[in-house]
């Protein structure tokens, strides 16, 4: 396996065009250093990227907050832009590993993983963002980020293109955001059910409402059902609960050694529940 070390943007993506999808991209390596243990990752040529530096940033430009995708999670973690505007992210991101995790793992990593768990994936579907790709030569092409993931470790990524950015709106300041993360335990822990909720006041046009789910299907995914009998008129305990039915009714976990089907099904809508209560005001976050 060739190990190569381009030192910009441009010089990766010419790696990456002229191994044909035969390369692999490395960057804090909290996910392809176990593959390379176990000998399960196939690639002929690994390039390390975790030096391009000018991918590690967190701007806000007008009314979009553009987050680069090797800023590492004790970055997004610290920001006092996210902390102060998006707290939903700062606040997953401290629940991501161990300190020693968070200042390798970049957000970029944790989307590429396409893990049905990724932390990041689901505060980022609650604020509606956007993940920006580039190949060598080409314009960079956006796309949604639910329309990102396709299936577990499956991501729209050509094999040639590289996630450079990821961006979104900046929240309203009187918009609730809130993220809650269910595991075996409070740290190192993957996530047996997670949610993120985005609510915003009530308009003529109706009301902002975005929840996202993380480890209950085979992919991060949004519960467009559940958001839309919230959009409309005022919020009380009875419409709480039917939402809360179907967000747990939009999901398809599984069984495994850390949780049964039926229990992360049970705990999306205690979840959901509970930030949707706390978004409200009937209960603190």
């Amino acid at each position: 396996m060739e190990f190569l070390v381009p030192k910009t943007p441009s010089e990766a993506l010419d790696f990456l065009r002229e191994y044909g999808g035969r390369a692999r991209l490395i960057a804090g390596g909290t996910n392809t250093v176990p593959e390379l243990r176990d000998k399960s990752l196939k690639a002929d040529a690994l390039i390390d990227i975790s030096n391009l530096r000018d991918l590690a940033y967190i701007r806000q430009k007008e009314n979009l907050i553009h987050i680069g995708s090797l800023t590492t999670m004790v970055e997004l973690a610290s920001s006092a832009l996210l902390q102060d505007r998006v707290p939903i992210i700062a606040a997953a991101a401290r629940q991501v590993g161990n300190p020693l995790v968070r200042n390798r793992a970049t957000i970029g990593g944790n989307l590429v993983d396409a893990s049905p768990a990724a932390d990041m994936a689901v505060p980022l579907l609650a604020l509606g963002a956007a993940a920006v790709m580039k190949r060598a030569g080409s314009e960079e092409r956006r796309m949604p980020i639910e329309e990102f993931f396709l299936g577990p470790r499956r991501t729209a990524l050509a094999k040639d293109e590289m996630l450079i950015e990821i961006s979104f709106f900046v929240p309203e300041r009187a918009a609730f955001q809130g993220y809650r993360k269910l595991g075996l335990r409070n740290a190192m822990a993957i996530s047996l059910a997670s949610a993120a909720v985005m609510l915003g006041a009530e308009r003529e046009t109706g009301r902002l409402v975005r929840i996202g789910l993380g480890a209950v299907a085979p992919k991060p995914i949004r519960a467009y059902r559940a958001e839309e009998m919230l959009k409309d008129g005022p919020i009380r305990s009875e419409r709480i609960n039917a939402c809360c039915e179907a967000a747990a009714a939009a999901t398809q976990p599984i069984s495994d050694i850390r949780a049964s089907a039926d229990y992360r099904k049970e705990m999306t809508a205690v979840i959901v529940k509970r930030l949707l209560l706390a978004a409200s005001g009937m209960e603190k976050s």
